[in-house]
């Protein structure tokens, strides 16, 4: 497992779109398997969930990316899992980390 986490500014729906997207863009076999949103008193929580497919280890990888926002204020976190062969313990982990860097990459181009 592998986790980014982000505090950024801007639109909550247009960084959500953006990831969304970018994600969605960035590997040619993801997929977005479901979501759910919540708004509260003065905040607002996405989930999302995507997998896709990883060359490296052969196999699915998925991630999960959460937002949080108030106003113009958003937290990321985005958390990958899967990807490891082993039954006891986990070895090759790159697929995570490779889809975890597409989310970096998408996070530092954020023009919010």
């Amino acid at each position: 497992m592998a986790k980014l986490e982000r505090h950024l500014t801007g639109n909550f729906n247009s960084l959500l779109n953006y990831l969304h997207n970018g994600i969605l863009n960035g590997s040619a076999s993801a997929s977005w398997e479901d979501g759910s949103e919540y708004d509260g008193a003065g905040f607002r929580c996405a989930v999302r969930v995507y997998e896709r497919y990883s060359m490296i280890g052969g196999n699915r990888v998925s991630l999960n990316l959460t937002l949080v926002g108030e106003g113009n204020r958003v937290f990321v976190s985005a958390i990958t899992s899967g990807g490891s062969q082993a039954v006891l313990f986990k070895i090759n982990t790159l697929g995570e980390g490779a889809f975890l860097d597409q989310v970096e990459e998408l996070l530092d181009g954020w023009q919010g």
